[in-house]
Parts: structure tokens; C-alpha cells; sequence
């Protein structure tokens, strides 16, 4: 998938060894101590019949080995062939011989409609239900969301055909093969059968997630009354406002403009969880930002959606760096310059004006922002809601030590973001442009950014005077739905619709729309930066 990931599809083994399989394999490349040491891998995703692996990407790194694909399948085949188990190390309560008991009032809205439609009654559907044990395949569409089966075959049922926007947390759900309970609130299209109290996402505890790959589950009946809640008490206070602490210099938020967020290079590792990377949307503007005022290169900074964003220094001059889309900045109303390193002095106010080409604009500070890490990571994800909240007026962001590094000058020239003109983003087809009739239309023509777009994805239509001749539409080949499985940064997924999405840092973690193609991994900051209107096309020269 793309040139910085490999998807297993090992449907023939699920089909033989059941859905298991996957959250096996994955298990597998994880621990694996034999020939994928140091191969550069930073995640692997389980899915319905899949496993995603996913390399390390951005500014630095390298692609995998060119037979990356043959020694993962092999690895694979050998993990399914010898049957090595999901290593369940999540500690739960409530466990009985390894299986979490889940208490559950079975009172959901669609409870009688899913009666209906498998030809139970109510009481039926409750024992059927109760009276097996689920197993967790894997964890996608959200942090914490486990995807169990094993259940009774009588309860397979469709997905709803319109999705509720927002679904209570603890509500216990079922969708084809699978149930699940919805660990936050989200919106959702599964049949709603009952609820539970039971906390099972905490982004405060470690691992977060209280039912992860390869975990069993029991479904109890319960009458007692359950209170439902929204969120998780340590979600809420992982979602506050970046606010520094101590007597040391702080950067003061004056105005914070369209969107402000901290982020530095993202959450990784954490699939088994349900979280995905996020990071920023431009990650090589944001690493040359850090770089050229001394910080790591994956240090915290302040990302800035379409200027506006006025700060002040507090406490101490700060040497600071504007990078990314070409903004005009100003120190105390005076011109100030960007892609190159200048101190902001103590009491100054630092203004950034809407930019001239671009979309985000990174603001990185010497010594980075000393905010509270959630899940390893100071970044805003905001499809998952972890991390700080959005920047507001008052926000005062604390400024740590500045290490051992040096500031340095820019000496390359800085990549400039796309302007009013067509931008163009080299693909790779793959890895389900099969299930297209003509994958090629997909280059055909232009395509137009969304006002539907943000930090999740590019939502893309056809131009308004695009002549129909001239672009075919994207039509599937196939029928039916595709299992969900993992996505990357880059991923250009179509929906029935034939519009396509091209997915961006906060992606989730699987989808269930095929992928046609992915962006190159060295040209897909390029796509963060382009703003709702603007056109592109795809080329694979």
C-alpha cells in the first residue's frame, strides 16, 4: 500500500482458520525477533482479513526492502501454519479464566428490529447473544474499538442504512459477524442491542484500551440500571487546553485564528489500541521548523491553519521559526522573517497574516512546548479527539530546556507549498484498483478540493466546467463490501459515490471503501497544504 507499507491479504487463511488469523499474524511481526529486526517497521494493523504493516515514513527515512512483501507473507504463512496465539497481556477485572465480563442491559433502540430481522424473539436475541464467548479480532475505526467475534451465526445482521451521528459510549452493538461495544462517544452504523458501564477506554491507563487483539469477552445480562457515559473522566482531562506550568518562559496565545494545535511527530506503534499515528499535516515543514531553532526534529509545534494565529513572548526573548505555507509574519507590527531562525523578545507580540500560497503554517520555539504527553505524544488528533485541545485566546504554552542542539540557518532551499496553480501528486496504484472498472480515470482530468476537507482527509469532486467525455466516472467492478483494513497517510479511498477521499494525518486507523492508490510518501505533505478549491491532478510519471 503506497511505497512505506505492505498489505497481507490473507482472506484464504481466515476463511480457513477464521478472523482470528489476522489479529495472529500481526501478533507475530510485532514480536518478531528473526529477519524483520530492524526493518524499519513502526506499526502493524490487524484487520477482518487483512494485516497492514507499516514502515517508517517522512523527512529521513527510507523505503523497505524490495522483497519487504515476500518475506512478511512468508513470515506470515509460517505464524498461521504453526498457530501461535494472540499474546493477551492486557490485565482486566472482572476476568474469569482470561474472558472480561461485560455486565449489559439489553435495552438498545434497534433490539427489536434486530429480533426482526434474524427471527428471534427479543429474549432470543439476549441469550444468543450472552451465551457464547466473543473473541476480539482486532481494534480500528476507533481508539478502543474492538471488533469481536465468535458469536451465535443467528445474529448476523446489516450495518443500519443511515449511521446515527452520535452514538452513546458503552453501547453494545452488533454488524454482520461482529459485535462491539463503543468504548467513546462516535458516530456509528451498527444495530444498538444494550448498553454496559463498564469503562473500556482510558487514555490515562497503559495500555488504554481494556479489550485488545486476541482478548475473549462474555456478554452478561444485567437489570440493574446502567449510566452511560459520554467519556472517559481521564479522556476529558487528556483533551484540555495546553497550558504550562512553573515559573520558566511561556509563549502567551493572543488570538489563535481558524485552528491552532501543538504537534510534533505523531503517536506510533499503538494499533493494537485503536489509535492511529496523527502527527502534522506537513511533517517536513514542521521538521524544518524544529531544526532550524535547535529542536529535535520531531519536537512539539504550534500548527496554524490558514494564519491568524497572533502569540506573545513571555518570560524570556524566545528564538523561534515560521516554516511551511508562505505567510507573511510580523514582530510588533514590523516585518519579520520566515524560514530562517530570529528572536522573538520577551513582552513581543508575533503575528501571523493569512497566507499567500498554502494552508498551514508551523511555529516551532527552541526548547519545544513542555505539554502533557497523551499516549506518548504531544499531537492534536483530532478525528480521535487525544491529545490538547485547539489553541485559544489565554492558552499559555511552557517553553522546556533547549537541550544540547544548535540553532541553525536554512542553507536549502525550502519546498514551496502549492500555489494558485494545479498541483500535481505522483501515485502508485494499489492495492484495490482491481475493484474498478477503469482505475485510470483517476488521472484523467482534475480534480477540486473539498470545503468538506480538514486534518482526516481531502474530500475531492470534479470541477464544475469539467466536461463528462473527458473524465470518466470512478465505477466498481465489484460488488458488495469490502472488510475493513488498515489505511495509511496518503490512501486515496472511494467511496459508492466515486468521489475520492485522500486521507491526511488523522486518518483512521481502517476503512471500509476500497483503495485505488496511495500518494508517494515524499510528495503527500503536499497534499496538507492545499487549500478547499484548489485543483490537482494525479500522474503516476
Amino acid at each position: 500500500m503506497g511505497d512505506r507499507a505492505v498489505l497481507l491479504d490473507l482472506a484464504a487463511a481466515t476463511a480457513a482458520g477464521g478472523p482470528t488469523v489476522p489479529g495472529t499474524v500481526a501478533a507475530t511481526l510485532r514480536s518478531d525477533s528473526g529477519p524483520l529486526t530492524g526493518a524499519g517497521i513502526v506499526d502493524v494493523v490487524p484487520a477482518a482479513s487483512t494485516v497492514l504493516v507499516r514502515f517508517a515514513s517522512g523527512p529521513g527515512t527510507r523505503p523497505p526492502a524490495p522483497d519487504m512483501s515476500e518475506v512478511l507473507l512468508a513470515r506470515a504463512l509460517a505464524a498461521v501454519a504453526a498457530g501461535q496465539p494472540h499474546p493477551a497481556s492486557v490485565p482486566a477485572v472482572e476476568v474469569s479464566a482470561d474472558e472480561l465480563i461485560v455486565p449489559v442491559r439489553y435495552d438498545g433502540p434497534d433490539l427489536a428490529e434486530v429480533a426482526e430481522l434474524t427471527g428471534l424473539t427479543v429474549d432470543e436475541v439476549v441469550a444468543a447473544h450472552s451465551g457464547t464467548v466473543w473473541t476480539a479480532a482486532f481494534v480500528g475505526f476507533a481508539p478502543g474499538f474492538a471488533y469481536l467475534t465468535g458469536g451465535d451465526p443467528r445474529l448476523q445482521v446489516p450495518r443500519r442504512t443511515q449511521s446515527r451521528p452520535s452514538i452513546p459510549a458503552g453501547s453494545v452493538a452488533l454488524a454482520g459477524e461482529w459485535s462491539a461495544v463503543y468504548p467513546r462517544e462516535s458516530p456509528g452504523g451498527w444495530q444498538l442491542i444494550g448498553a454496559t458501564d463498564l469503562t473500556l477506554w482510558d487514555a490515562a491507563a497503559e495500555p488504554p484500551a481494556r479489550i485488545r487483539p486476541g482478548h475473549r469477552v462474555r456478554f452478561v445480562s444485567s437489570t440493574h440500571p446502567i449510566a452511560v457515559a459520554s467519556v472517559a473522566s481521564s479522556e476529558k482531562a487528556s483533551a484540555t487546553t495546553a497550558v504550562g506550568s512553573g515559573d520558566g518562559p511561556v509563549l502567551v496565545v493572543v488570538r489563535p485564528g481558524p485552528m491552532a494545535l501543538v504537534q510534533d511527530a505523531g503517536r506510533h506503534g499503538r494499533a493494537a489500541d485503536g489509535v492511529g499515528p496523527s502527527g502534522p499535516a506537513d511533517r517536513q515543514a514542521h521538521a524544518r521548523a524544529n531544526e532550524l531553532v535547535g529542536n529535535d526534529p520531531g519536537a512539539a509545534a504550534v500548527e496554524c491553519t490558514l494564519g491568524g494565529l497572533t502569540v506573545r513572548a513571555d518570560g524570556a526573548d524566545l528564538l523561534v521559526a515560521v516554516t511551511g505555507a508562505v505567510t507573511p509574519a510580523t514582530v510588533d507590527g514590523a516585518d519579520a522573517p520566515v524560514e530562517e531562525p530570529f528572536f522573538l523578545p520577551d513582552g513581543a507580540t508575533l503575528r501571523l497574516r493569512v497566507p499567500q500560497t498554502g494552508l498551514r503554517t508551523y511555529l516551532a520555539v527552541r526548547g519545544t512546548f513542555d505539554t502533557a504527553e497523551v499516549l506518548g505524544s504531544r499531537s492534536t488528533d483530532t478525528l480521535a479527539g487525544l491529545g490538547p485541545a485547539p489553541l485559544t485566546a489565554g492558552s499559555r504554552l511552557a517553553v522546556g530546556d533547549p537541550g544540547e542542539r544548535s540553532a541553525v540557518a536554512s542553507t536549502a532551499a525550502a519546498p514551496m507549498p502549492p500555489g494558485v496553480g494545479t498541483a500535481v501528486l505522483p501515485v502508485c496504484f494499489g492495492p484495490r484498483d482491481h475493484w474498478f472498472t477503469e482505475p485510470t480515470a483517476l488521472l484523467h482530468g482534475e480534480w477540486v478540493v473539498s470545503p468538506q476537507s480538514n486534518r482526516v482527509a481531502l474530500r475531492l469532486d470534479r470541477p464544475v466546467d469539467a466536461a463528462p467525455d473527458e473524465v470518466p466516472p470512478l465505477t466498481r467492478s465489484r460488488t458488495g463490501e469490502l472488510p475493513s483494513e488498515g489505511l495509511v497517510r496518503g490512501a486515496i479511498q472511494v467511496p459508492p459515490s466515486g468521489q475520492p477521499v485522500l486521507f491526511l494525518a488523522d486518518h483512521p486507523l481502517t476503512g471500509g471503501y476500497p483503495v485505488i492508490a496511495v500518494v508517494l510518501d515524499a510528495d503527500v505533505d503536499r497534499a496538507g497544504q492545499l487549500r478547499p478549491g484548489q485543483r490537482l491532478r494525479f500522474t503516476t510519471d
